[in-house]
C-alpha cells in the first residue's frame, strides 16, 4: 500500500511496484488508507509523513495499535531527512524511513528486505 496526497509520488511507486510484480494499494491519506487497510490487509505500507487530515505518524500509530495489522511493516516516507523525523517514525513504529524522491532501486529494495523479513 502506498499512502500519500501527491498523486505524483503514488503514481510512480505504483508503476514501479506493478513492473516488479506486486499488487498495489493507492491512498490519498491516512483516512482514506485506515478504511482500505481491513479490506485490502496490505503486506507492507510506504506512508507519507506530510498530509492533511491524518500525517504520516499519526497513521503509522493508529496501524502499529490495530491487534490485526501490528506486524505490517510501515515504511515512512518523506522530503524531510532530519534525525528528529526519523526518530519520531521509529517512535511511532515505522520499520524503516525512505527520502523522497526515491528511485525505483530503493523503493524495490526496502520492499524486499521488508517482505523477506515478515515472511521469515
Amino acid at each position: 500500500m502506498v499512502i500519500d496526497d501527491s498523486s505524483t509520488i503514488r503514481r510512480s511507486a505504483e508503476i514501479f511496484l506493478t513492473q516488479a510484480g506486486y499488487q498495489v494499494i493507492l491512498a490519498e491519506d491516512g483516512f482514506d488508507a485506515l478504511a482500505k487497510i481491513n479490506d485490502q490487509q496490505p503486506a507492507l505500507i510506504f506512508c507519507d509523513i506530510l498530509m492533511p487530515r491524518l500525517d504520516g505518524y499519526q497513521t503509522c500509530a493508529l496501524i502499529k495499535k490495530s491487534a490485526k495489522f501490528h506486524s505490517t511493516p510501515v515504511l515512512m516516507l518523506s522530503s524531510k531527512d532530519g534525525l528528529f523525523d526519523r526518530a519520531r517514525g521509529a517512535m511511532v513504529g515505522s520499520a524503516a524511513y525512505l527520502t523522497k524522491p526515491f528511485t525505483k532501486d530503493s523503493l524495490l529494495a526496502a520492499v524486499r528486505e521488508h517482505t523477506a523479513a515478515a515472511s521469515a
